[in-house]
């Protein structure tokens, strides 16, 4: 029996060791009824305070197949044509009801394994790392194991784990975990006490050394309409830690540390940056073009057409007898954007003053171009208007776009031809928009004092291709959108702000453009107390330890708005009353159990 367990211990060592030696991380089906996955421990919310971002092993139950269009039986034929065309108008009905039928069908989420199953694998697990059991070899440590549970045993436990601990490159011992749940209850006198967590704590472990406590709150992100949670993709949160708790769900002292998380969507009509966006998406839309060859036109924003409009703003260059720098003056100010969508905040934070000839070109085309032929009627006019001398406008010094650099050579009444077919039209309307968007971000980030021109070069490159200054320049939109949310909304003050600039101009000169990433910041609560104060937490958490370094055990409970657990489905208790006009919320309990066991 022994051995015939030990032998099953060094099998599913072996299956394991070989997936953690994988790059790929795939599903693998053991023993047909476990499918073990590789991946982040902070996928799962429940893991995540536990595992954190480093790898780990889940074992659940495989999902099972529900249907597949191939599988469907073989259906009678017959001779008779009629009958041939009957059954053919049947079939193809009976085919479209199965296939709206399985449509309709919701799709299977994680699904737990029994709690006897759970053991053994735990057990197999421990054994396999265990160098003092004679027939196992002295084998590498292990990612961290965590089985899916059915909550089928009075304890309702959801999750059970293991994890090594290693003196030097030898395992020593082995920390399993239990993870069990409850089900939501706004009455605050069911929810577990302090000293019911410190003696279950004192269960299993010598005497406690430390409570402290965490908590993490929404200041912006779902609302909650009619009883249905309405998902927002920009969230606020922030996460507290502290010591010395006294109370269940009590409000994070002032004293905490405290981290902003920030993550920010485009396009929320909210936003001050919303124009912005919409300027950016046009932008977008034309590089898109280019590398695909066909553009998704947006809808426009003027009712005069874009040639007319061009038309009208040369005639008016043409007619002003003032200098070149009080005309220039006079059609910036004429030519702000005067849609619906502006707002006070848009126009005080982001909107210049100093448009050139070119950026207010951009600007009417913006929003009048539908179709290629727009750009390259439009960009005719200009042409020759500086090739007859009809116009002698000002751009700003720095100008890199084709179309600048024609208005320079027209000062010396030398112009190149330009050749105003194909897709040549998209790339000079292509490099106005980035030229004159870019001087909008830099205008802000540096007038703000929030960077410097140095830190902004990788941004503002126009070395790379213009796909790539157009990614770039999503990632500055991106960042301003985080540091909008940080000014207008927190109210965060400058060093806060140019701390949390530097941070994403650093994750952006490395990292991808991800709309998901959330960028973290440090605070002090007093800062955002009036945020939190009189609010409830979606997750309050109590932790008790003992021990020190790898050999810290800690028995928590954590209080949530929603369930950690996402394989169970939790049904309301039948013996408690909801007041419907009830402000108190609903918290979920989560209870987690370690134990450490030595390898002697």
């Amino acid at each position: 029996m022994g051995s015939r367990v030990i032998s099953s211990a060094k099998e599913f060592y072996n299956t394991l060791r070989s997936l953690q030696d994988q790059e790929s991380n795939n599903p693998f089906i053991y023993e047909e009824d476990t499918q073990i996955l590789k991946m982040n421990g902070n996928k799962i919310p429940v893991l995540n305070i536990y595992c954190g971002n480093q790898p780990v092993f889940i074992c659940e139950k495989p999902v099972p197949k529900i249907y597949e269009p191939d599988d469907q039986p073989m259906t009678k034929t017959s001779n008779c044509a009629n009958e041939d065309a009957a059954n053919e108008d049947t079939a193809n009905e009976d085919d479209d009801d199965a296939e709206d039928d399985a449509n309709s069908l919701p799709e299977l989420g994680p699904q737990p394994l029994t709690i006897m199953k759970a053991r053994q694998l735990l057990s197999w697990y421990t054994l396999s790392q265990n160098a003092n059991v004679s027939a196992v070899d002295n084998n590498p440590a292990l990612h961290p194991l965590w089985v899916r549970c059915d909550m089928s045993d009075p304890a309702r436990t959801a999750w059970v784990g293991a994890e090594t601990v290693c003196t030097g490159n030898k395992v020593s011992a082995v920390k399993l975990y239990s993870i069990t749940c409850k089900g939501s209850t706004v009455d605050k006198k069911a929810l577990i006490t302090l000293d019911v967590l410190k003696q279950e704590h004192k269960k299993r472990h010598p005497p406690i050394l430390a409570i402290k406590g965490s908590a993490r709150f929404s200041l912006f992100g779902s609302t909650v309409v009619e009883n249905t949670t309405v998902e927002s993709q920009s969230s606020v949160t922030v996460d507290f830690k502290w010591s010395h708790v006294e109370s269940v769900l009590e409000t994070p002292p002032l004293s905490s540390t405290a981290t902003l998380n920030i993550r920010v969507a485009f396009g929320d009509m909210r936003s001050p940056m919303y124009e912005m966006y919409r300027e950016l998406e046009f932008l977008q839309s034309l590089a898109d073009g280019l590398r695909t060859g066909e553009t998704e036109w947006m809808e426009p924003l003027e009712s005069t057409s874009a040639v007319n409009l061009t038309k009208a703003f040369l005639e008016e260059l043409q007619g002003t007898a003032k200098t070149l720098q009080e005309d220039a003056a006079k059609t910036a100010e004429n030519s702000k954007p005067t849609t619906d969508m502006d707002t006070p905040i848009f126009n005080s934070f982001l909107e210049r003053g100093d448009l050139d000839f070119v950026e207010q070109l951009w600007v009417r085309m913006k929003k009048s171009v539908t179709s290629y032929q727009d750009i390259g009627d439009c960009l005719k006019l200009v042409t020759e208007a500086l090739r007859y001398g009809d116009i002698k406008p000002w751009i700003h010094r720095d100008s890199s776009s084709s179309l600048s650099k024609l208005i320079l050579q027209s000062y010396h009444q030398q112009i190149d031809h330009v050749s105003l077919t194909g897709v040549t039209p998209v790339h000079m309307l292509l490099e106005m928009g980035l030229d004159k968007m870019r001087k909008d971000y830099i205008n802000y980030l540096i007038g703000e004092e929030l960077t410097t021109l140095n830190h902004l070069c990788y941004f503002l490159s126009t070395e790379v291709d213009p796909q790539e200054q157009v990614i770039r320049l999503r990632k500055l939109h991106h960042l301003l959108e985080v540091i909008m949310t940080g000014g207008t909304f927190l109210g965060l003050p400058y060093d806060r702000l140019f701390l949390l600039t530097q941070s994403c101009l650093q994750h952006y000169k490395t990292c991808p453009y991800d709309e998901e990433h959330e960028f973290k910041l440090q605070i002090k609560p007093a800062l955002i107390s009036h945020f939190y104060q009189k609010e409830n937490p979606v997750l309050w958490k109590a932790e008790v330890s003992s021990g020190h370094g790898p050999h810290e055990v800690r028995t928590s409970v954590q209080l949530s708005d929603r369930p950690l657990v996402d394989h169970v489905i939790f049904e309301a208790d039948p013996n408690e009353t909801v007041n419907v006009d009830s402000e108190d919320p609903a918290f979920f309990t989560t209870m987690v159990c370690c134990s450490l066991v030595n390898f002697v």
